[in-house]
């Protein structure tokens, strides 16, 4: 087992339990000047390395720590359809055509990102099939209205309505009142792409960098003559043009990126094998519930429950990750009592205020992405091969990102963290009493 611990993440995952011998990198050793330079190494900064490399642009990018260290390598692993919001919630935010074209690129990404898996040989676990599911009663009129709407609106006939009788029978538990399942999309080994990623990346002929932080992002004047400046404690990085693809991780390195995106905690635990329990979630699909402080999970493809759902929303990490979660899987899978639980890790997802990605260049030549919200397995992915494209002069989806508005959180950089700890701890009482 890969033994390394993440100075930024508790927990040993199970991803990294099974994702086999890890490559490493080297770090930054000296100055170097590139066309485009990247700070981060998750999904978002490595596809755009990947296809900037691709295209013949000169590219290097930097990550803090090891590629997977972030969300990338530790998330839910699902992938999803659409944004954030459900389609028809979007569309009374932005019009239907600006919802269309969204819900459009996110159906772009998801076949990017299952195109891309196949064309580089990425043994990625994908298992088709999520359910979205309502914790409440009372709902079953929207629910099968989104399934509807897919169909006649978005041109996706993949989603149906479940009864609570159908919920109780695909999940296993009667914890649900009714949802919807998708068979249009699936769930993955996120930390199998992410290395696969990496690999695709050197091989294009980006220069890759692990354990090499970012301590500045400047530039040396305005103008078209000026350069953009990366500072590193081993090294300065030259270039024309900068992707800051930190997302949650982004410190105090870039002002802007900091504004609009916060971290929150979020923590998953593994179960021994469920071959006791053939009832819990028979189909395999991906789950994900209806509440603020959302529950999700699913089975891996060697039958155990991957469970997450508890959210922190501040800079500590739980004391006890697994009898927190284990709290959770009992309430749901009350049979699941006594199951051992062998993994149990956290990180920090990104969020905006309204829970849609941030793009937008933050100073002359320098673009930062990300805030996914929880959504970023196949955005994260296409957002940077998108990045590339936009690098290259190429009309780009990326546009209808860049036009959301997308507000900084209140409070200024003292109080925004403590604000919203509020605002979300009230959201997550709500989630219990009513």
């Amino acid at each position: 087992m890969d033994s390394w611990q993440s100075p930024i993440a508790p927990g040993i995952s199970w991803y990294q339990a099974t994702v086999g011998e890890r490559a490493a990198y080297p770090a930054l050793d000296g100055s170097k000047t590139v066309d485009v330079a990247i700070v981060g190494g998750g999904y978002t900064g490595l596809q755009a390395a990947c296809n900037l490399a691709k295209s013949g642009v000169s590219v290097a990018l930097i990550e803090a720590h090891r590629f997977g260290d972030g969300a990338s390598g530790r998330n839910g692993g699902q992938m999803g359809t659409g944004q954030r919001w459900w389609p028809e919630d979007l569309e009374k935010e932005l019009g239907y055509e600006r919802s269309k074209a969204l819900f459009d690129m996110a159906e772009d990404a998801k076949r990017y990102l299952l195109d891309f898996a196949k064309i580089h040989g990425i043994e990625m676990d994908y298992m088709p099939g999520q359910m979205n599911v309502s914790h409440k009663p009372g709902h079953d009129k929207e629910y099968r209205a989104n399934a509807e709407i897919a169909a006649e609106r978005y041109d996706y006939p993949h989603i149906s309505f479940m009864d609570r009788r159908e919920t109780a029978e695909r999940l296993g538990t009667k914890d649900y009142y009714c949802g919807v399942r998708d068979m249009g999309t699936g769930h993955i080994h996120p930390l199998k792409l992410l290395v696969g990623l990496a690999r695709a990346a050197q091989e294009a002929g980006a220069q890759l960098y692990e354990m090499t932080k970012a301590t500045a992002i400047r530039r040396t004047r305005n103008g078209p003559d000026g350069k953009i400046v990366i500072e590193t404690p081993s090294g300065v990085l030259t270039t024309d043009r900068a992707l800051v693809a930190t997302n949650a991780y982004v410190g105090n390195l870039e002002p802007a990126t900091a504004a609009h995106i916060m971290p929150i905690g979020s923590f998953i635990a593994a179960t021994a094998p469920l071959d006791d329990f053939p009832d819990v979630i028979p189909g395999g699909e991906a789950v994900a519930d209806s509440r603020f402080v959302v529950r999700y999970f699913r089975k891996s493809r060697d039958n155990r429950l991957l469970f997450g759902g508890r959210e922190v929303y501040s800079s500590r990490d739980p004391k006890d990750t697994a009898n927190a979660i284990r709290k959770q899987i009992v309430a749901t899978y009350p049979a699941l009592k006594n199951v051992e639980i062998i993994h149990a890790w956290g990180g920090n997802v990104g969020i905006t205020l309204p829970r849609q990605p941030f793009v937008k260049e933050v100073m002359p030549g320098v673009t930062s992405i990300g805030g996914y919200s929880g959504h970023g397995v196949m955005l994260s992915n296409y957002c940077g091969k998108l990045y590339a494209d936009m690098v290259a002069g190429k009309a780009t989806e990326l546009d209808h990102l860049a036009a959301l508005d997308i507000p900084a959180f209140p409070g200024g950089q003292r109080l925004r963290t403590p604000l919203l700890f509020l605002a979300l701890t009230w959201f997550a009482l709500r989630d219990r009493l009513w």
